[in-house]
């Protein structure tokens, strides 16, 4: 153990009642829930990122915080695993996730960075069989280099795709190596900041041609995890290609990839695009396409994806509603993409933040399952939606031609009345719950 996180014991539940900091309120990860441990509903999953790479700046201010694997060398990226499995003894989640730069140093070649990472993912893996969690997914940061200002799939220089390429190749290599649950592309800068030098149709073909490779080689190789897109929309470009969910797919249909590539939604994603994180998951759920979570929030006084760490119940417990009703999670899970307050400098800030995270998503979800299993929201919403049941109104759907709908309107002559949506008394419902 490192001495960073020294005299911090881990965290263990205790219940609602114990006036203790550092314990799990809500959090009994063998708590039964509709007949499934609470740790395998919801899957935790601390973020290597904003944990342990994330300095701590914001558009206006540089680093704040000094962490002691802040170097760019190989002893550095070994201290900064140590700690990183330290903080997952601590909290006790199932898993975690990283991107190629989190965890490895950058080299002189692309050859340099790709041996600086598997000599990593083999230090990780040792780490792993000693008893550490598992990997929930990995992905490859397409974003932060400057060789990726003008994208990465979508990028108008070759040099870069195929960099990119060679990238994402390394990358599911190393997700597949350590048992990855999932492999995640995260498009952070595919998009434009101007038309005036961009390609639409050309750049959306590359991404396309981009994805279908990634496909091919997961098959290739015999991965059997999910592809996950992450929506994003906007930020940091003045318009991103993979905006939200119904985007991303006409996206997929575009290129026959719906039935191979689910996908990672984000609360402050959903949030940005002026959708809430429920009707993302509900979107997502419907068209068969939800495989995992990003559990965050914005400041709603901000303008950008502020990645805070979850702390509205009401909030949670609708997200998980959606999950439940998608049929919960398979192999996706509750990935905690939230970072400190630039603020917060000490050790123990780290642990605190996915304590209360924690405590949060499962006060939600015991919330969320209650409502679920009791079928109040789903006999009201079936009520709503009854008269389509008729035999009338089935075949007006499947076979009725509109010369036909408007013969027999003007047959029956009746004047159609509306009917209350109900939706105070459905949130207040909601809030008996929560």
């Amino acid at each position: 153990m490192t001495s960073y996180f020294e005299g911090i014991a881990p965290v263990r539940f205790e219940g609602p009642e114990t006036g203790r900091e550092l314990a799990y309120r809500h959090y009994d990860p063998d708590e039964t829930v509709m007949g499934r441990r609470m740790e395998d509903h919801l899957r935790f999953s601390v973020a290597w990122w904003h944990s342990f790479a994330w300095p701590g700046g914001d558009p206006f201010g540089g680093q704040t915080f000094q962490r002691p694997w802040f170097k760019d060398d190989m002893g550095a990226a070994k201290l900064k695993a140590d700690a990183a499995f330290d903080l997952f003894a601590i909290l006790g989640q199932p898993f975690f996730c990283f991107h190629d730069v989190d965890i490895r140093p950058e080299g002189e070649s692309f050859a340099d960075c790709e041996r600086n990472l598997f000599e990593v993912v083999d230090y990780i893996g040792q780490k792993m069989e000693a008893g550490g969690p598992r990997l929930l997914w990995g992905t490859a940061n397409l974003f932060s280099h400057r060789r990726f200002m003008a994208g990465a799939a979508s990028n108008p220089d070759p040099e870069v795709f195929a960099w990119s390429a060679a990238t994402v190749k390394s990358c599911m290599d190393a997700t597949h190596r350590l048992g990855g649950e999932n492999y995640v592309l995260w498009g952070g800068r595919e998009g434009y900041e101007t038309l005036l030098n961009t390609d639409l149709g050309r750049e959306a073909e590359q991404m396309g041609a981009f994805l279908s490779k990634v496909v091919d080689y997961k098959h290739k190789i015999g991965f059997e995890g999910q592809i996950l897109l992450e929506p994003k929309p906007q930020e940091p470009t003045k318009h991103q290609y993979d905006y939200d969910v119904a985007t991303v797919y006409g996206f997929l249909q575009r290129f026959g990839l719906e039935n191979e590539v689910k996908l990672n939604l984000e609360q402050g994603h959903a949030i940005l695009a002026g959708h809430s994180f429920e009707h993302e998951l509900a979107l997502a759920g419907s068209l068969g396409l939800l495989g995992s979570i990003d559990m965050n929030r914005n400041d709603y006084q901000s303008g950008w994806d502020t990645d805070q760490f979850p702390d509205n119940p009401r909030e949670v417990a609708l997200a998980y509603y959606e999950v439940l009703r998608a049929g919960g999670f398979t192999r996706g899970g509750t990935n905690f993409d939230a970072k400190l307050r630039r603020q917060s400098l000490d050790p123990v800030d780290l642990v605190a933040a996915h304590v209360g995270a924690m405590d949060i998503c499962a006060r939600g979800f015991k919330a969320a399952a209650r409502m679920y299993e009791d079928g109040v929201l789903e006999e009201l919403r079936a009520d709503r939606y009854a008269g389509w049941d008729a035999e009338a109104a089935r075949t007006m759907l499947s076979t009725q031609a509109l010369d036909e709908i408007h013969a027999a309107v003007l047959a029956d002559d009746t004047r159609p009345e509306p009917r209350s949506g109900r939706q105070e008394i459905l949130e207040n419902l909601v809030s008996r719950y929560v």
